[in-house]
């Protein structure tokens, strides 16, 4: 499945607990269709005390949400839009299909 979001992108999230809620794309996992996106569906993680962390305790954290679940911000509009890929000047480049500009 080609993934249209990638990392650096500021997304939108569409569906679930986290709907509405607007974050940059901190990394993608291709393999489970899944990003970690800055802010959004953070879990609370319980560690134990390590040389990192010698106090130990309750963390805060993002988890990956899935791809299905985003959709990319327009640069131009600031709205949510779908991705196209062309070929422009000989390069293939992504595209808003709301506002045609190239991402």
């Amino acid at each position: 499945m080609k993934l249209k979001i990638k990392t650096g992108d500021t997304v939108k999230v569409i569906a679930g607990d986290h709907k509405g809620s607007e974050g940059k794309v901190l990394k993608v996992d291709r393999e489970k269709n899944k990003a970690i996106v800055e802010g959004v569906n953070t879990v609370s993680k319980h560690e134990k005390p390590s040389a990192q962390n010698p106090q130990g305790g309750i963390t805060k954290k993002e988890a990956p949400i899935h791809i299905s679940n985003l959709s990319l911000i327009d640069p131009k509009s600031g709205d949510a839009t779908r991705v196209g890929y062309e070929e422009r000047d000989g390069k293939k480049v992504r595209f808003s299909k709301k506002s045609n500009e190239v991402i």
